[in-house]
C-alpha cells in the first residue's frame, strides 16, 4: 500500500510543478488574471495532496485500510477538484463548455474533505 501511495505522491507533485510552470510562463497571456487564479488555486490544491499522500505513506499509525480510503479519495477528488477548475479556467481556449459541468467541482472538494475526515477519525481512535 505504501508503494501505491509514493507513486501516487510523487505522479501528483509532477504534474502539479509541470502544470504550474505551464500556467505562469504559457497560459499567462492567453486567459484572465482571474483565470490564472483559479488554475494556480487548482495546481495549489493538487500539490497539498501530493504532500498529504507522502504523510499517510510514512504514517505507521494508519491502519492499511485507512490509507486505501485516503489514496482512493485523494485520487478521484483530486481529478475532479482541480481537475474541472482547469478546466473552467482554460473555458475559453476550447471547444468544450466546462461550465456545463462545474458542479464536479464542489464534488471533488467534498471527496478531498472526506479524505480528511477519513485520516482524522482514524486518528482520534487511536489509544
Amino acid at each position: 500500500m505504501n508503494r501505491k501511495l509514493f507513486i501516487s505522491a510523487s505522479i501528483l507533485g509532477l504534474i502539479a510543478v509541470v502544470i504550474g510552470a505551464f500556467a505562469a510562463h504559457g497560459l499567462k497571456p492567453l486567459i484572465s488574471f482571474e483565470a490564472l487564479q483559479s488554475f494556480e488555486t487548482g495546481v495549489r490544491y493538487q500539490m497539498y495532496h501530493a504532500f498529504l499522500l507522502f504523510f499517510v505513506g510514512i504514517s505507521k499509525t494508519l491502519p492499511k485500510a485507512t490509507k486505501k480510503g485516503v489514496l482512493y479519495l485523494v485520487l478521484l477528488g483530486v481529478l475532479l477538484f482541480s481537475g474541472s477548475i482547469y478546466g473552467l479556467a482554460t473555458d475559453t481556449l476550447t471547444a468544450f463548455n466546462f461550465k456545463s459541468i462545474a458542479l464536479i467541482t464542489p464534488i471533488g472538494g467534498l471527496l478531498l474533505i472526506s479524505a480528511w475526515i477519513v485520516m482524522l477519525i482514524s486518528f482520534v481512535r487511536i489509544k
